[in-house]
């Protein structure tokens, strides 16, 4: 039964890869695949304020690939990385390099009224935290064109992912709505849910990750979510896990959780068959993890 699941899993994100999907999917948005990087590459940080003067200074941590002390050679896809409450871009390193050395630009803001030690602490200021989502993506378009700046021709702001923990994964859910640029090509909702208005046309791949036993976001919000999406959708499980500590290098549930979203990524950002076919192999484990996909209606 298990290797039934697993086998339709990689056909219908075969399917949905290689031209049958519905108009504004992946493969019709006019970026032909191209091969993952096969290497680990070595890591850069760096860190800006956007908008520093506004009434919603937006500081960002950019993790990118290196070689030697330069960028390394070619474009990478982005990520765009949203926190939870109370959380901050560099207490995720651990996830975000790993992304990075996988050939990913990954850029994680601190958001004003949610990181931790933000000077007036507000829970309803998630929704805004989409709008300030698209704000980094809009300076990452104009920063890879800045002939001066060392990043610039290295960003393929053309293959962007959206992906996020808890409050950061609602805010991932809410940059999926109508009318968004097509340069959005999918989504990662770690312990979070759906926002008013998330998973509109087109549709987009989108990964769930949810702890089973989540006390803060409980399973069932993750999967209601999961439930509205209208594009094909995978839910990782992971087995009596809770709200987070399988981000963590070293914890249970990391290795299952690095291995199916940075395959998710190559996938929907490279156009990685290799990546789509690999997916179900990471939820193992069936004591503590598993993975099931729905197509696309």
């Amino acid at each position: 039964m298990r290797r039934r699941l697993a086998a339709s899993t990689v056909a219908l994100l075969l399917v949905w890869l290689t031209g049958c999907a519905a108009p504004g999917g992946p493969a019709a948005r006019g970026t032909p695949p191209r091969a993952a990087p096969q290497v680990q590459y070595a890591v850069g940080v760096r860190t800006f304020v956007l908008d520093p003067d506004s009434a919603r200074p937006l500081p960002v941590t950019l993790w990118y690939p290196t070689q030697g002390s330069r960028v390394a050679e070619g474009r990478f896809p982005v990520v765009l990385y949203s926190h939870g409450l109370s959380s901050l871009p560099e207490l995720h390193a651990g996830l975000t390099t790993r992304w990075a050395a996988a050939g990913f630009v990954v850029a994680a803001p601190a958001y004003p009224h949610t990181r931790r030690g933000a000077a007036e602490f507000s829970r309803a200021d998630v929704r805004h935290q989409p709008a300030d989502g698209w704000r980094v993506i809009r300076h990452l378009v104009r920063l890879d064109r800045r002939a001066a700046d060392p990043l610039a021709g290295h960003l393929d702001v053309q293959r962007i992912a959206a992906a996020g923990h808890s409050a950061g994964g609602f805010t991932t859910s809410g940059m999926f709505t109508s009318g968004r640029p097509a340069r959005l090509r999918a989504g990662i909702v770690i312990a979070g849910g759906g926002m008013a208005g998330s998973f509109a046309e087109p549709p987009a791949p989108m990964l769930f990750v949810h702890g089973t036993a989540d006390p803060v976001v409980p399973l069932s919000v993750g999967r209601a979510a999961y439930r509205r999406t209208i594009g094909p959708a995978s839910f990782l499980s992971l087995l009596g896990q809770g709200h987070g500590d399988y981000l963590v290098p070293g914890r249970p549930g990391f290795t299952q959780f690095l291995g199916t979203t940075t395959d998710f990524l190559r996938w929907t950002l490279y156009g990685d068959q290799q990546a789509a076919r690999r997916l179900p192999t990471h939820a193992h484990p069936p004591t503590h993890a598993t993975l099931e996909t729905h197509p696309p209606p």
